[in-house]
């Protein structure tokens, strides 16, 4: 922001580069559960290791806290004064 970048710049930049860490996250969850599917069938009680309804209802909570977690650290930053940034370093 001291180089001119505009609050909603520096917002947009944090929550992309979360996003882009949590689909990571989320697609390397997805095979390492398909691939242990077998392993956790007899621990699962009421559901199966492949449901699909389950793995995308917790794929999206993931991505929700994900996102919010992110969020607050990205307003933070944006609402920062960049003149009181500079004179603190």
């Amino acid at each position: 922001m001291a180089l001119g970048a505009q609050r909603s710049a520096v917002l947009a930049m944090v929550l992309r580069d979360a996003a882009i860490l949590l689909g990571a996250g989320i697609v390397i969850g997805i095979v390492a559960s398909l691939a242990s599917a077998s392993v956790l069938q007899d621990m699962l009680y009421g559901t199966g290791a492949r449901n699909p309804v389950v793995l995308a209802l917790v794929c999206v909570l993931v991505a929700l806290v994900g996102m919010a977690s992110a969020y607050i650290p990205a307003f933070r930053a944006a609402k920062v004064d960049p003149m009181v940034a500079l004179r603190y370093e």
